[in-house]
């Protein structure tokens, strides 16, 4: 019969000579400082490393804007010719044979993205496959796709038309050969990050039955992320729409080579009633994209 503590209890003495349950602790190597340490004392290195990219980054801006001469002072003394540019656009011109022409330049932009993305998507997509690590294309082929595809982003539609104007001439040819290339740069990054963001396990499973990689590929990696590349190149049509817009004043078709020589006339009434139809028809294409993206399952608002 024991007369002190119960045998279920065990006290301990701790180093400071107070009893109580014993409370692991790790240090640092020396098994003396406890790890809350380590990270008080890394709180204001962190803190003074954020306000060294503060500072940098705001050295940055004002450097720009200084190189840029963006300032107040210069909206203020522009305003009276955006004043007449403004008043110059109201009200629109809706005379019927404009209105017919104006038609025809919406139409014809339509076909210009359509056609594009067409062109995009496919070259797009065989560069995605060749680069995504997880399909495991040949090393040498996977480098080459990556070394294209970043040729045909990097070179800015506006420049592509420029090029294709002086290959084909002027017209909307030269549009959809210029947007496809730079789409096909943009959907062959995009949708090669998709192709190696999806579930492994799949992938390993069907190699492990004997798939070839090609096979492997299309059965199993494709078609997982197929609804992301149908998000992103539904993304891409509306982009095309954006930038035939911007490619046709060089020449190179749609509604934008209309809103450049508008603009080049200073015709403003007739320039009004072509930005309104570019704005109804990037607006049209962007429900017609959401609800696309709806059907397919995308959190879209």
């Amino acid at each position: 019969m024991s007369t002190g503590t119960s045998s279920n209890t065990k006290a301990t003495t701790t180093p400071g000579g107070r009893c109580g349950p014993k409370v692991p602790v790790q240090g640092d190597g020396g098994g003396n400082r406890p790890p809350d340490a380590a990270v008080q004392m890394s709180g204001p290195k962190r803190s003074r490393t954020t306000w060294i990219v503060l500072v940098i980054a705001l050295a940055a801006v004002v450097w720009s804007l200084n190189g840029t001469g963006v300032s107040i002072a210069n909206i203020v003394s522009g305003w009276d010719g955006a004043r007449e540019i403004a008043s110059g656009l109201f009200p629109p011109q809706l005379d019927q044979e404009l209105l017919q022409s104006v038609g025809t330049a919406v139409l014809e932009t339509l076909q210009i993205s359509i056609a594009a993305l067409f062109f995009g998507t496919l070259m797009g997509l065989v560069l995605a496959v060749l680069m995504a690590g997880n399909v495991g294309a040949p090393r040498w082929l996977a480098t080459g796709a990556r070394l294209v595809a970043t040729v045909f982003r990097s070179v800015p539609e506006l420049l592509w038309a420029l090029v294709f104007v002086a290959i084909v001439g002027l017209g909307p040819a030269a549009g959809v050969y210029a947007i496809s290339l730079h789409a096909a740069g943009l959907l062959a990054k995009l949708v090669s990050e998709q192709l190696e963001a999806v579930d492994p396990a799949p992938v390993e499973a069907m190699r492990m039955t004997g798939a070839s990689k090609l096979a492997t590929g299309l059965l199993s990696i494709i078609p997982q992320a197929r609804n992301n590349i149908a998000s992103l190149v539904l993304y891409q049509w509306e982009c095309n729409i954006r930038s035939s817009a911007i490619i046709g004043f060089v020449g190179a078709g749609g509604i934008g080579q209309a809103l450049g020589i508008s603009m080049r006339l200073f015709r403003y009434q007739e320039l009004a009633t072509l930005m309104i139809a570019l704005l109804m028809l990037v607006l049209a294409v962007d429900q017609v994209s959401r609800f696309l993206r709806r059907r397919m399952g995308a959190a879209t608002r």
